[in-house]
């Protein structure tokens, strides 16, 4: 089974009408489109709209509409790049985007205006500039993989970013942020988990899944076979309208993520990319669902809930206040049931 690439793909394997092609072409003109064999065949038969997997993948023609608020660059990356594929935004770790090409193309993406087929990569000059500032830069200690999908890159190439990395003394961790376990879980081979290892350097991988009917079997497999090679994984999961956006939805997901030995990292609020306004739900809506999982859940299966603010200034913590300050000493305490105590301290 092929890989799909196009509306006219899409269409031809009966995921969507060729009315429903017609309506989004100048969408997928514009922001790239891709479904693995795995997907294609995930996806065969539900052809919803509303499918919280086919909403993820199959471009909508709500995506030619932009509000006055979504940008190209929402969250800043080229405000935080003083070199090409690095983006050095905290003090102590730095993003490095070795390729802009990915196995999958998500409909809600940040960095949908960069990401595509053939995207641009970082020449083998590039990359090896992209070390050097690392190598440079004695205070980074933690080294994050993105992109695109970093385990698209062969295991050669993989193999050979992370013993660079292993040679600098500073850098403690590398941690590689990819959808392939839940888009493409038969790429996690042996040889890609061999690659991602090396000594002196703890390597993490932080796994891309939205919603609990991403858990199959074959994505479970390719998580089983990621931590039985000493590989920690943490999840990173975006707020979307229409997908996950209700308590039973996270419920579900962050258990089914926590019982496959991933446990919930960050929560994103989306980010105000083009075309994504109808992925998004309000803060105020996130924050009465994230409000709403604190006592029902373990703390294992508790993430962070953040916003990206926009312009290049980092992540914030956009869960509701727990404690609210009085004056003084004193303070007002909220319990997970919604009752307010009194606090001295």
């Amino acid at each position: 089974m092929k890989a799909l690439h196009s509306v006219s793909d899409l269409v031809a394997a009966g995921l969507m009408t060729p009315e429903a092609g017609e309506a989004v072409r100048t969408v997928a003109d514009r922001y790239a489109v891709a479904l693995t064999p795995y997907l294609r065949e995930t996806l065969a038969g539900r052809t919803d709209p509303q499918d919280p997997l086919y909403a993820q993948y199959v471009p909508s023609p709500a995506e030619a509409y932009s509000t006055p608020e979504e940008r190209e660059d929402p969250i800043g990356d080229g405000a935080r790049s003083p070199v090409k594929g690095i983006v050095h935004r905290y003090p102590d770790r730095v993003l490095l985007k070795p390729l802009h090409a990915c196995a999958v193309y998500c409909r809600f993406c940040f960095r949908r205006e960069m990401v595509g087929p053939g995207g641009e990569a970082l020449t083998a000059d590039e990359l090896d500039a992209a070390l050097a500032y690392i190598r440079d830069h004695q205070e980074v200690w933690e080294v994050v993989i993105t992109g695109g999908d970093p385990l698209l890159l062969s295991p050669r190439r993989l193999r050979g970013i992370v013993q660079a990395l292993s040679a600098m003394p500073h850098v403690g961790i590398v941690r590689l942020h990819s959808r392939i376990p839940a888009a493409d879980p038969e790429r996690v081979t042996p040889e890609l988990l061999e690659a991602l290892t090396a000594p002196d350097l703890a390597t993490w991988v932080a796994v891309h899944i939205n919603h609990a009917d991403e858990l199959t079997p074959p994505v479970r497999a390719a998580l089983a076979r990621l931590v039985e090679a000493g590989i920690p994984l943490v999840g990173q999961t975006v707020l979307l309208k229409g997908i996950n956006d209700s308590h039973a939805a996270l419920e579900a997901l962050f258990r089914g993520l926590v019982r496959n030995r991933v446990k919930p990292y960050y929560l994103h609020h989306p980010d105000l990319a083009a075309g994504t306004s109808h992925f998004r739900p309000t803060l105020a809506e996130g924050q009465a669902l994230v409000t709403g999982l604190r006592g029902k859940l373990s703390g294992l299966c508790q993430p962070t809930y953040v916003l990206d603010i926009p312009g290049g200034h980092g992540k914030a913590p956009a869960a509701a206040a727990w404690i609210e300050e009085q004056g003084g000493d004193r303070y007002r305490v909220t319990d997970f049931t919604g009752r307010v105590h009194d606090y001295r301290g």
